[in-house]
């Protein structure tokens, strides 16, 4: 990487970092009261957690690409190693409490709920496949931070859904994360004059598993819908 990328690249990420975690905090600033400190009814123990991990994850992010900035990358290794065990422990955090609300909420007879799982797996298999091979090429800084940005910007898409509709009509929530994700490709073309290969592959096939995960959430097929139950107890 020149000097001149390098330039470009460390406002760029951090700039995105703090744009992902003022969207989280919005989003979710909305709803928190009613989510989690005055519900309509119990939260599972693990939902706190969830919440507790998915915002040290948010933080470790900026703090990450802080540290790249100000070109503290010693520093910036040394965080990463417990940003791998925070961004390890999102997935299983996040699918276990997928089922335990899906289970709550389908006893209070929300079947679409039930459906939904769909999306909530997606969100949590698209996560670990991003930050999996961004620690397997973490020793490619290009490759490294792109999927590293493309793994977050990925889980804003929870907090997107809490935004009053005339900002993000309902069901909008992946199209406003794939255009984030386009804008690191937009960058790449300004500033390399071509687009990474990792936005190349990574959007197309996000988006395909997008509308895969959403059809099956719409049409709920009976096979798909007997194996949500299972999953949750209820079958």
């Amino acid at each position: 990487m020149t000097l001149s990328k390098a330039r470009f690249d460390r406002p760029f990420y951090l700039g995105m970092s703090l744009l992902i975690a003022a969207i989280v905090i919005y989003g979710f600033g909305r709803t928190v009261d009613g989510s989690l400190i005055h519900p309509d009814f119990p939260r599972p123990p693990i939902l706190f957690v969830h919440a507790a991990v998915y915002l040290g994850w948010v933080l470790l992010f900026v703090a990450q690409t802080a540290l790249i900035a100000l070109r503290r990358r010693r520093w910036h290794r040394r965080l990463g190693w417990i940003a791998f065990v925070v961004g390890g422990a999102l997935p299983p955090l996040g699918i276990a409490t997928a089922l335990a609300m899906t289970r709550i909420r389908s006893s209070l007879g929300d079947s679409d709920d039930v459906a939904f799982l769909a999306v909530a797996f997606y969100d949590m298999a698209a996560f670990t496949v991003c930050f999996g091979l961004a620690i397997w090429w973490r020793k490619s800084a290009e490759v490294h931070q792109r999927l590293m940005l493309i793994a977050s910007i990925g889980l804003c898409v929870a907090a997107l859904t809490r935004f009053p509709a005339a900002v993000v009509p309902p069901n909008w929530g992946y199209v406003f994360v794939d255009a984030l994700i386009g804008v690191g490709a937009v960058r790449d073309l300004i500033v390399l004059k071509r687009i990474h290969t990792v936005y190349l592959w990574a959007l197309p096939l996000l988006i395909l598993f997008q509308i895969g995960a959403n059809a099956l959430y719409i049409l709920q097929p009976i096979p798909y819908l007997d194996l949500a139950y299972v999953l949750i107890g209820g079958g």
